[in-house]
């Protein structure tokens, strides 16, 4: 339990932290993504793969 709590933490830290400022960005709706597509019981790489495309969207539209 403790090694996904601390990887749980060390994902969350980079995805919203920038030195010790709080960021929230493209990369914060790529998780979102990923948490709705974990809620929906997708296989792994389809959690990874909507992540990276919701990301990778929201920076090509400028955010």
């Amino acid at each position: 339990m403790l090694p996904v709590a601390l990887l749980a933490a060390l994902t969350a830290q980079q995805t919203f932290a920038d030195g010790r400022v709080l960021v929230l960005d493209a990369r914060a709706l790529g998780v979102a993504a990923a948490a709705v597509a974990l809620m929906l019981r997708a296989p792994f790489l389809v959690v990874v793969g909507a992540a990276v495309a919701v990301t990778a969207g929201v920076r090509a539209m400028g955010g």
